[in-house]
């Protein structure tokens, strides 16, 4: 199975789904290779034959994308090292979770989660502990003669009850049978989660309050926007303000930043966001589909957010009374 294949069949799946899917992210580098929007649901999606080659630089930015836009990024591929991704698994690169096609196609489609999570010490099951409290209280059992029967001491027992331990699958499953209840936790791909399992931090306390490096999002920056750089999205940044959220692009006027303008607009209707792309130099048209040109030096002359809001819409309109 290839990488063409594979993004052919998330496509699929995705629209099976009910999701509106961008146009494919084909331009280098890239952090992600689609968006997906179904309701409140907004995906970044990477694909990789083998996931192991998602590399830290580009999983840190699909997770600022995410957090920024209030969305969640997933990994999808075929194996890892020397074997296939196990169905129903859930593997974890960087803090981004990774699973097979089919897992995927469960998830979104069938609607049934994955209960296991792969581990460098094999696969492993979220208990949930007042279940596994409440049926052993009810049998009743002591911690120590439960912790007999599963051959685990007191201790582990009381760390599955507090939520504070993974089982293996045997485990779960032999506690199931002596307790005769269901006591799996289902893994929710769409929750944001650090390193320590703890829900992700809020959007807006991930962008440093930093001027940014680039002489034109520096201007952005004067004017009002808060601004996420990013090295590997088909945009240079994300800038926003309190009622308008931009991916923003920079470029000499070409045959590749039309390519790219083109891309952002596919992008910024999923999304829900405007797209635009600041000219060094003469422009030759107003947009490229969604996506609004504005020459530098028109960008010298305003003064605030409000301005450069009036002059997107304006030219938003003309757009529409073109089409």
């Amino acid at each position: 199975m290839t990488k063409e294949i594979l993004i052919h069949q998330i496509v699929d799946v995705l629209k099976q789904a009910g999701f509106i899917v961008s146009k494919r992210c084909n331009i280098r580098p890239r952090s992600f290779d689609l968006a997906a929007r179904n309701a409140e649901t907004l995906l970044f999606c990477k694909v990789l034959y083998n996931i192991d080659g998602l590399n830290e630089e580009t999983a840190r930015e699909m997770r600022c994308l995410a957090r920024y836009l209030r969305g969640s990024a997933l990994l999808v591929g075929a194996k890892t090292r020397d074997q296939m991704l196990e169905d129903s698994v859930v593997y974890m690169r960087y803090d981004i979770p990774a699973v097979s096609v089919q897992t995927f196609y469960d998830y979104f489609v069938e609607d049934m989660p994955p209960l296991v999570s792969a581990s460098p010490g094999g696969l492993y099951v979220s208990i949930d502990g007042d279940v596994l409290k409440e049926a052993r209280q009810k049998v009743p059992m002591s911690l120590g003669s439960l912790a007999s029967e599963l051959g685990v001491s007191r201790r582990t027992i009381s760390k599955y009850e507090d939520g504070n331990m993974d089982a293996s699958i045997d485990i779960v499953l032999h506690l199931e049978e002596i307790l005769d209840v269901a006591l799996a936790q289902s893994i929710d791909l769409l929750h944001r989660f650090d390193r320590h399992g703890r829900i992700d931090i809020a959007p807006e306390e991930i962008i440093e309050k930093q001027t940014p490096d680039d002489g034109i999002l520096n201007m952005l920056h004067t004017l009002g926007y808060q601004v996420m750089s990013t090295s590997q999205a088909p945009f240079k940044a994300i800038s926003k303000n309190t009622s308008d959220t931009l991916l923003t692009g920079i470029s000499n006027y070409s045959s590749a930043m039309i390519k790219r303008a083109d891309l952002m607009s596919s992008i910024s209707c999923v999304t829900m966001t405007k797209s635009v792309f600041i000219i060094n130099g003469d422009i030759k048209t107003q947009n490229v589909e969604n996506t609004i040109l504005i020459e530098k030096r028109e960008l010298d002359r305003l003064s605030g957010t409000e301005e450069l809001a009036e002059l997107i819409d304006e030219r938003t309109k003309k757009t529409k009374l073109k089409t």
